[in-house]
């Protein structure tokens, strides 16, 4: 097995960039409000002034949040009529963005070092919920193609609609339901279809009572602890139970993958994940060790003061990945 330095963040030769936002992510920076008003004016009432007297939101308020995405993916994406019902995941559009760039990255590595553009890009979302947010961000930047699955089919409804307002994105993602609920690929693809990556956002949490305490630490950070004493904190991202923990958490939801993506190692030329919890990389590279995978990559990635990475590994050689982008086989 192969395990390449990352694509971004890699040490060595002298002290490391701090760690920020790919280059090529459009959030950099403090948010444009007067751009996110134009084309969404009812951001307005969402508006607060900090203690340093500039505009933001608060990020407490999941209908906040919400209005904010909505903006953000209308402005920057030129997504419209983006709308999640309360209770659902609704992901920070910027950190969101780092993961479809950096996973445009580890593509062009087999490709001479240009990302893909291109319905020839097909990409699977496990797990895409009803905020279509990598599908969404996908397409607008390389014009790739997805399908996105979930096992939730009202998140697939809600999804729907949003590509029902957006035909042209609507002629690229295509969502399907995934009745196998312990599984994340058998089920979902269908005999001979092949995609160049797969993407994964895996549930963090191993019981409701653990999300619950992740929710409080979340409003501690957010300087809101009276509000959370005695009564259930708002998801500020929300979450059904089914995005927010599984059997195992994360760390066992990505073993499951592991066992099953090497049954089918020729159906993706990247299997990839986000992972947010460091402590659980040493027994995942184990397990990929022991699962003949041909390559192993580890991708730093940050958004503010969070930490995370993309973990991604590959059973096929460099030119079967770039022929899987649309590539003839010789130009890898």
């Amino acid at each position: 097995m192969s395990r390449k330095a990352p694509l971004r963040g890699a040490k060595g030769g002298g002290p490391a960039a701090p760690l920020g936002l790919h280059p090529r992510n459009r959030h950099q920076g403090s948010y444009d409000f007067d751009a996110l008003l134009r084309v969404e004016p009812g951001l307005a009432r969402h508006l607060v002034t900090t203690p340093r007297g500039e505009r933001s939101i608060d990020f407490a308020r999941p209908e906040s949040v919400r209005a904010l995405n909505a903006a953000l993916l209308h402005q920057q994406y030129g997504v419209r009529r983006w709308e999640l019902p309360d209770g659902y995941l609704c992901p920070p559009v910027p950190g969101r963005a780092d993961y479809v760039h950096c996973l445009a990255d580890l593509l062009a590595a087999d490709l001479g070092g240009a990302p893909p553009q291109g319905s020839a890009v097909r990409v699977l979302d496990i797990g895409v919920g009803a905020n279509l947010v990598y599908p969404l961000i996908g397409h607008a930047e390389y014009g790739w193609h997805f399908v996105g699955s979930d096992i939730d089919n009202s998140a697939l409804e809600i999804a729907r609609r949003t590509l029902g307002h957006n035909p042209g994105f609507a002629a690229a993602i295509e969502l399907r339901h995934q009745s196998q609920r312990n599984s994340m690929f058998k089920g979902v693809l269908a005999e001979g279809e092949r995609f160049a990556a797969s993407l994964c956002n895996p549930p963090f949490h191993a019981s409701a009572a653990e999300a619950a305490e992740g929710s409080r630490r979340k409003w501690r950070n957010l300087g809101r602890v009276s509000e959370v004493r005695g009564k259930r904190p708002a998801l500020n991202f929300g979450g059904q139970s089914n995005e927010l923990w599984c059997s195992g958490g994360e760390a066992g939801f990505l073993r499951r993958m592991i066992e099953e993506s090497a049954q089918i190692p020729e159906c993706i030329g990247w299997f990839t994940s986000l992972v947010a919890k460091a402590e659980h990389l040493a027994a995942l590279r184990a397990r990929l060790e022991r699962s003949a995978v041909r390559e192993v990559r580890e991708i730093p990635m940050a958004q503010g003061a969070k930490r995370s990475r993309l973990l991604a590994w590959s059973f096929l050689d460099a030119g079967q990945r770039a022929a899987l982008c649309g590539a003839p086989r010789g130009d890898a």
